[in-house]
């Protein structure tokens, strides 16, 4: 079984103080940084952009994870690219055809994603899976931190486990929405490797080291 890689969303860190935050995250053992990117169309929230990942880039070695909530992700890839950013994730309901797009952020160095939202249909994802680096499974509407985690989409991540199992590859699922103590063992238990966590990881209170341990515990 893959090492669980836990991946805070940086959508909760404090933003006076995010060079210090990614120091604390890295000495915390964090594996990703992941970063929700919105445009205020695709979600209605309105986030950051590329200038974020690039200012925190230097001196920082770890995965940085661009998650694209935005309605035209093919327009911003090379930017996002050239900021650092390792993996690119792009959401299936933005783009009719993703495997080209998939490939474009591989033929720039990244890994590719490829993001569902939980009432998305998976059937998408078989004809560009071969293009996928990671699956990121919502398990909450996108746009908000704080929402509770929907328990349907444990059978999602069975789902998609078993289509990436029976194909051969090595494709990681990630999972992103309610994480916490108690849904962590579930959505490990059903087939994912990375969790993102954002609320609950930020505010545990024993700190962020306290945060890995509990949610690497399975």
């Amino acid at each position: 079984m893959t090492e669980i890689k836990i991946a805070p969303s940086m959508l909760c860190a404090d933003f006076r103080r995010l060079k210090e935050d990614v120091a604390d995250l890295t000495a915390a053992g964090v594996d990703w940084l992941h970063f929700d990117c919105m445009d205020g169309h695709f979600v209605g929230n309105l986030t950051y952009g590329p200038l974020v990942l690039e200012a925190l880039r230097e001196g920082c070695e770890l995965f940085f994870d661009a998650h694209l909530m935005i309605a035209e992700p093919a327009r911003h890839i090379r930017a996002f690219a050239d900021a650092g950013a390792d993996g690119i994730c792009i959401h299936r309901e933005t783009v009719d055809g993703p495997a080209a797009v998939l490939a474009r952020i591989r033929g720039m160095g990244c890994q590719a994603g490829l993001a569902f939202n939980p009432a998305t249909p998976l059937d998408g994802l078989e004809a560009a899976i071969e293009e996928c680096d990671y699956v990121l499974l919502m398990s909450v509407e996108p746009g908000y931190a704080g929402q509770e985690f929907i328990p349907a989409v444990l059978g999602r991540i069975e789902r998609v486990r078993k289509l990436i199992d029976q194909a051969g590859l090595e494709i990681l699922i990630q999972v992103d929405g309610g994480i916490d103590a108690e849904t962590a063992p579930q959505v490990i238990a059903a087939g994912a490797d990375v969790l993102v966590s954002g609320s609950f990881f930020f505010n545990h209170p024993d700190g962020y080291a306290g945060a890995v341990k509990v949610l690497r515990r399975n």
